[in-house]
């Protein structure tokens, strides 16, 4: 009790700091086992230990010292206007937004100062930056947000960081070195600044100018429509801003999808393709919109219209898991994966159970009463002693209706998965499938990454065949089946040790991933079907993005996506891992440990089982 006690006064000391620093009394603070975020003026923060362990104190502090820096420090409105569309550039603009939020917010505050040290030492934990052991494999806007930090504060990065950062020093500093050393000059003024940040993505060549408020072709279009003026009327009162204006942000300061319906989704053209596709013609609201469960009018029927292509499909394979590797490398990589995880699969198996509590409570037994004949209803006698003249009630035992079930989980096999992050993937999933088993749900286990690195056979042909224009995708993808959905659990279970092996995982196209793992979720006879998608970013190849525009791999998975969620009867449901995929999926979480990965997947099955 004592400890609650403490853990309440720390929390309402912790509320009462986020409304000094923020200035907004309506401020509300509260903890969270999941990633820390916030919405409006409610900032959800990590819970500590309730005997409130110094580094876990730190970390609640340092994140809900940011959020409340961002509600003082920045305008959602102005942001938004001045963001740039492509999903690279869009990530190191909200990134280095971020740093000088912070920095700003700690000026001539020690105590903040330390605060927003520590969480960023947490933040390091899961960010690919820290595990990379390729240039290709540091994200752009980490390193970037580092380097704009040392500028505007002089302090050196995480030690965890450095290793990662310092690949990618060189190359920024000879990109836009000048460009960061002009930043501190506009910190107080956000839309100055964010115009200085638009010149170094152009030093960066992320984008070509059109990220530059005053001189986009975006706001010249909008001038002509006599419309420039309405983000300025939504934004004009700072009060209006901080209650309604900042959106969704998580830990990373991004912000989530109701920002992006304003800007980025518009420009790309790729969310309001979906839409459109979405509305259709004529009876697509209508009785159309049932097509998909209809037998006489299979999805094949109803193929999605996409600017996108594969040069070749020649040297793309789908492949079983056990095809990959000899029996015995299996057995010795799925010994690896449980001593790895050994103290973890505890955890997962207590929430586990608790889902299939929750799935059995769905499938059990319940009663009509007050029926006209059936089993006689002992409960209602007494009423027929007091009145003889009243009528004997029955019950009527009926099953309650549980829909025949499919669950399948994509897990993102590219190589930014490596270490922690794909070893609990892997657990967990194989966890799932064997407690969904019990209660007779069908689990299929799928894995998506290349075949090689930068391009193999395929680049090699479009090389040979003397570089056409715009080739697409320009890699030999990958799928893997680790599991079938009729394939029983212990069959199955040494494949997902496949995941462990060294040069597995490689790069990622997300885009075809999902549609193949959709249309095996389309082909099969239950009712109610489940894709949840495990990732930890966009989509990357870099053979494929160095021929195509930047934004080519995210254009089509946007696109995938908008079709599955607005026509077909699969489920969808997506977690990030260090990166924000709320901004692709309507049904999404970020998490940013990979810790969390096994209780967050059972709290968005459980959810999507919800639904009906």
């Amino acid at each position: 009790m004592a400890d609650r006690s403490r853990l309440d006064a720390f929390k309402a000391a912790l509320a009462g700091t986020a409304r000094a620093v923020s200035g907004k009394e309506d401020v509300e603070l509260a903890f969270s086992a999941e990633s820390p975020t916030m919405s409006g003026r409610n900032i959800r923060v990590p819970m500590p230990g309730r005997t409130l362990p110094a580094d876990q104190v730190a970390e609640a502090r340092g994140f809900a010292d940011g959020f409340s820096l961002r509600l003082k420090y920045h305008d959602s409105a102005k942001h938004r206007k001045a963001a740039p569309s492509e999903a690279t550039a869009r990530a190191v603009f909200d990134a280095v937004e971020t740093a000088r939020v912070e920095a700003l917010g700690s000026r001539g505050y020690e105590g903040i100062a330390a605060n927003l040290d520590r969480s960023l030492e947490m933040r390091m934990k899961s960010d690919p930056i820290a595990r990379a052991k390729a240039r290709d494999e540091v994200p752009l806007s980490t390193a970037v947000q580092l380097m704009v930090r040392e500028r505007l504060t002089g302090k050196a990065p995480p030690e965890r960081a450095r290793a990662g950062l310092e690949m990618l020093r060189g190359w920024i500093e000879e990109k836009a070195g000048k460009a960061l050393d002009s930043l501190s000059l506009t910190i107080d003024d956000q839309e100055s600044f964010a115009r200085q940040v638009s010149h170094l993505l152009q030093d960066l060549e992320l984008t070509e100018g059109e990220v530059t408020p005053e001189d986009s072709e975006g706001e010249s279009d909008a001038d002509e429509d006599g419309t420039e003026d309405q983000p300025d009327e939504e934004g004009d009162s700072e009060q209006e801003q901080g209650a309604e204006g900042q959106g969704d942000v998580d830990a990373r300061g991004e912000q989530r999808q109701d920002e992006l319906k304003h800007g980025e989704e518009d420009d790309e053209g790729s969310t309001t393709e979906g839409d459109a596709e979405s509305e259709g013609s004529e009876g697509d609201e209508g009785e159309e919109g049932m097509m998909p469960v209809r037998p006489n009018r299979p999805w094949s029927d109803l193929p999605p219209t996409y600017e996108y292509k594969a040069y070749t499909e020649k040297y793309d394979e789908i492949i079983a898991a056990t095809d990959l590797c000899d029996a015995d490398e299996l057995e010795r990589l799925r010994s690896y994966l449980d001593q790895q995880l050994t103290h973890l699969q505890g955890v997962v198996t207590k929430l586990a159970n608790r889902l299939q509590r929750r799935l059995m409570a769905q499938q059990s037994r319940s009663w009509d009463f007050d029926q006209e004949e059936g089993l006689l209803d002992a409960a209602r006698l007494a009423r027929v002693v007091v009145n003889p003249g009243q009528s004997l009630g029955y019950k009527v035992e009926r099953d309650t209706e549980f829909r025949d079930t499919v669950v399948t989980l994509l897990i993102d096999n590219s190589g930014s998965m490596r270490g922690r992050p794909i070893s609990i993937a892997a657990i967990s999933a194989d966890i799932l499938a064997r407690t969904l088993e019990r209660v007779g749900v069908k689990v299929e286990i799928l894995g998506f990454t290349t075949r090689a690195w930068k391009g193999g056979q395929s680049r090699e042909q479009w090389l040979s065949d003397g570089r056409p224009h715009k080739p697409g995708r320009l890699n030999d993808i990958r799928h893997i089946i680790y599991k079938q959905a009729d394939e029983p659990w212990r069959r199955a279970k040494k494949s997902l040790g496949l995941m462990m092996r060294e040069g597995l995982l490689k790069e990622n196209i997300d885009g075809e991933a999902l549609l193949w793992a959709h249309n095996r979720l389309i082909a099969r006879p239950e009712e109610r079907k489940l894709l949840m998608v495990i990732s930890d970013g966009a989509p990357v190849d870099d053979s494929t993005l160095s021929v195509n525009s930047g934004s080519y791999l995210e254009r089509h998975l946007r696109q995938v996506i908008a079709w599955i969620e607005a026509r077909s009867p699969v489920q969808l449901s997506a977690i990030g891992i260090g990166h924000d995929v709320t901004r692709y999926y309507a049904r999404a979480v970020t998490i940013m440990d990979a810790e969390q990965l096994g209780g967050t997947m059972i709290d968005q099955l459980a959810g999507l089982f919800d639904v009906e």
